[in-house]
């Protein structure tokens, strides 16, 4: 009995090893909150950051010193090619789910230094920090205000809200579950889509952190809210 108990522990300890094992492959990864994020970039001389979204989005407002390299095309394998593996490298999309994939490339290609800001340019926002735009960007980039929305949806119903971007995987599945969920509710609510892309402000406003969003109005009161991808039974408990 006690071989038994003796080859257990062994197994356990062996098992304990390989999880750990696994786990410091990703110890050269830190996420940081924005005012953390924003704080070591600053102190670092020899960081390098890299804006991961894409051209349009970086032009309507990126952080200062950001260099571009959209993860979704070749631009970032190029860059990040190019960069000395031994300097911190800081990296940031919208809401922080390209970064983090960008994080874990840079990792597997021997970088050893990487910080991910948490939430991306959406916690960014919301910290209010500062935001560096090119010529090419207008400030009417920002898009629907706060006000805008309230006047949009006042007097209707019911709407549904899909607060989404081009980019988001997730919310292209939820588009068609969503529009198929309000054309069975034979005109009894309403759907309004939002890029956050486009209405940075109301996602600032808002507080939008994470995308797909959903909100649900009645007589321009939200009653309900949810963040990330859902189906049609959801939705039915929603309404």
């Amino acid at each position: 009995m006690k071989i038994n108990k003796l080859a257990l522990f062994i197994i356990f300890a062996l098992f304990l090893g390989a999880c750990s094992s696994s786990t410091n492959k990703t110890e050269g990864i830190k996420s940081l909150d924005a005012m953390a994020f924003q704080s070591l970039l600053n102190e670092d001389k020899e960081a390098v950051l890299l804006d991961v979204r894409t051209i349009d989005e970086f032009e309507q407002g990126h952080i200062k010193g950001a260099q571009m390299a959209d993860i979704s095309s070749s631009a970032f394998q190029e860059i990040s090619a190019k960069l000395d593996k031994t300097k911190p490298v800081f990296v940031y999309c919208l809401s922080g789910g390209r970064s983090s994939q960008a994080a874990n490339a840079l990792l597997k290609a021997g970088f050893t230094r990487i910080y991910n800001l948490d939430g991306g340019m959406l916690a960014w926002n919301l910290a209010n920090l500062e935001i560096s735009t090119q010529e090419k960007a207008s400030l009417a980039s920002s898009g629907m205000s706060l006000a805008d929305f309230e006047t949009e949806i006042k007097g209707k119903k019911q709407v549904i809200v899909d607060y989404n971007a081009e980019w988001c995987g997730p919310c292209k599945q939820l588009s068609p579950i969503l529009k198929a969920w309000v054309k069975e509710q034979n005109g009894a609510v309403e759907l309004i889509e939002i890029d956050v892309d486009a209405n940075p402000e109301l996602a600032k406003a808002k507080k939008i952190e994470a995308i797909p969003y959903l909100e649900m109005y009645k007589d321009g009161k939200m009653t309900w809210s949810n963040v990330g991808l859902i189906g049609k039974t959801e939705l039915n408990q929603a309404k």
